[in-house]
């Protein structure tokens, strides 16, 4: 079966003789979970944005359900079936939850109302809040609209930028679980997340990055038990509780 993004030793950065990417490899089967985690700097948004286009791939290549993307801009890529969700400035605060998923469709707004009920029915708070402005809601609420536009013209594949940050812990947990609904619902999902416990209890499978090389990879339940792990990445409330 053919990947819907297999990402081969790319080497990337923002500015020029300084890589933050490097040598790495990742790749999303149609309908997985990945999660990606790691130390602060180590890469982790910057391979997800690498993807999407937003940095500079000095070499090595991304593919879309074998297509070569590598360089292509984010506007064609969403066009392709690619949803981004980044990690801040991701609603329109002055526009209505509704006017925020219309947005999300913008280029095929034949899909309009039927996405718009898969959404709502995904984010039955955001059905009540429809006419409400953006940036009046709760962070938690706010997810679900950026989360919503994203899946707008059903991709097949999200791009989340840690969509726990900055949440409560209960808040995260309702993060999480729509998450899994989302991807149960048919669409692949690449996660990056600085809760590095609670998305390997999550996801299917996840890599590790380290200082911008991949430095574990396996399922999320093997890199719960992992020892390196747990004494690198996990720290001591994984250990206490097993994984």
């Amino acid at each position: 079966m053919t990947n819907v993004i297999d990402v081969s030793q790319i080497t990337a950065g923002y500015v020029p003789e300084v890589n933050i990417l490097n040598s790495c490899n990742l790749t999303v089967a149609a309908g997985e979970f990945v999660g990606i985690i790691g130390p602060n700097g180590a890469g982790k948004s910057t391979l997800l944005k690498a993807v999407l286009g937003l940095v500079n791939i000095r070499s090595g290549s991304v593919r879309l359900n074998g297509e070569e993307i590598t360089g292509k801009k984010p506007y064609e890529l969403v066009a392709r079936g690619v949803g981004y969700v980044p990690q801040t400035r991701n609603v329109f605060p002055t526009l209505s939850v509704r006017e925020n998923l219309e947005m999300g469709c913008f280029i095929k707004p034949s899909l309009l109302d039927e996405r718009l009920d898969y959404v709502v029915s995904l984010f039955s708070r955001l059905g009540e809040r429809l006419d409400q402005r953006a940036g009046s809601l709760s962070g938690g609420e706010r997810q679900m609209v950026a989360m919503g536009r994203a899946l707008m013209l059903k991709p097949s594949v999200l791009l989340l930028d840690e969509p726990s940050a900055g949440l409560s812990p209960v808040l995260q947990d309702q993060v999480f679980i729509q998450c899994r609904a989302i991807n149960e619902s048919g669409v692949a999902i690449l996660m990056v997340e600085q809760n590095a416990r609670r998305c390997l209890q999550v996801v299917g499978r996840g890599y590790v990055l380290d200082q911008g090389s991949n430095a574990y990879t396996g399922t999320g339940r093997e890199l719960l038990a992992d020892p390196k792990v747990i004494q690198l990445y996990l720290g001591t409330l994984a250990r206490a509780t097993g994984g």
